[in-house]
């Protein structure tokens, strides 16, 4: 389970079900993988965790990803975490979840909004912020009063995923049972929505990858430009110093032209003073 994913499970109960006492919650995909659900979620709480095999983490064992082994009205809390991307009819499993449901119980739902792909068995989905407002669409169409209570996007937190987060309450008229919501104590989101309300919430058009993407192109661009404008420099330099180098190298010859000129005078000279010495006319 990446960091997100844990820390706004514990903001769901923390916020929803620590206030609720003593209250039944069921994990849809609660195998233990880098830790669980189970690891954050409040002592007043009994836990179950279903998956399709056994392992940690895992009471109860499904047959039927669509069709889970608990009585109608039954349930105080369903939780589901880095599942629905897995599950490729998500939608049967979210009508059964809020069969199992009492009327005043809850959904969380967080599934990836990007992310790399990853089959476990498969990889079918990922979510955006108008998800959650869907799911409630085909609740209603198929005979039930669910609402949203809250939706978000979080940001990431040193990986690369960002979750879609949903709370859903089955039944509409039950919404005074849980007057508290994530968003106001969220520490990182984006397109946000909660109940009541028509704006979303930090709306942004683009993922933080995309952003991230764009921003990583910019400082690139920039870069480019700079070292663009270092070679400029550096051409004009090299026009400056070529005529100075021409000059140089013919300071060189000249010195060189004199320096032979002066050891041929310095010889001449020294040949005189030798006929001079022995009297002898040149």
């Amino acid at each position: 389970m990446h960091t997100t994913a844990m820390s706004n499970g514990k903001l769901f109960f923390d916020t929803y079900v620590a206030p609720l006492g003593d209250v039944s919650v069921v994990d849809i995909g609660s195998q233990d993988v880098n830790g669980s659900l189970r690891d954050v979620c409040p002592a007043n709480a009994r836990y179950v965790g279903v998956d399709f095999e056994r392992a940690k983490g895992v009471d109860i064992v499904l047959t039927d990803p669509y069709s889970f082994p608990f009585e109608n009205e039954s349930i105080d809390v369903a939780v589901s975490s880095s599942c629905f991307e897995h599950s490729e009819l998500f939608w049967l499993a979210f009508i059964d979840i809020l069969r199992i449901l009492r009327p005043g119980g809850l959904f969380y739902l967080n599934v990836p909004s990007n992310g790399a792909f990853h089959r476990y068995p498969v990889d079918c989905w990922r979510f955006y912020p108008d998800s959650g407002n869907a799911l409630v669409t085909w609740a209603r169409r198929c005979g039930m009063d669910a609402a949203l209570l809250e939706s978000f996007v979080s940001h990431q937190d040193k990986e690369f995923w960002n979750d879609f987060v949903a709370v859903f309450l089955k039944d509409e008229r039950r919404i005074g049972d849980h007057p508290r919501r994530m968003l106001p104590s969220h520490p990182s989101f984006e397109n946000g929505r909660m109940h009541g309300g028509a704006k979303i919430i930090n709306p942004v058009d683009f993922s933080e990858d995309f952003r991230r993407s764009q921003q990583s192109s910019l400082a690139l661009h920039r870069e480019i430009a700079r070292s663009q404008h270092v070679v400029a420099g550096l051409a004009e330099v090299s026009q400056r110093i070529e005529p100075l180098d021409r000059a140089l190298a013919q300071a060189r010859y000249d010195a060189e032209s004199a320096r032979r000129d002066l050891d041929a005078l310095r010889d001449r000279l020294a040949s005189l003073e030798a006929v001079a010495k022995d009297g002898a006319t040149p």
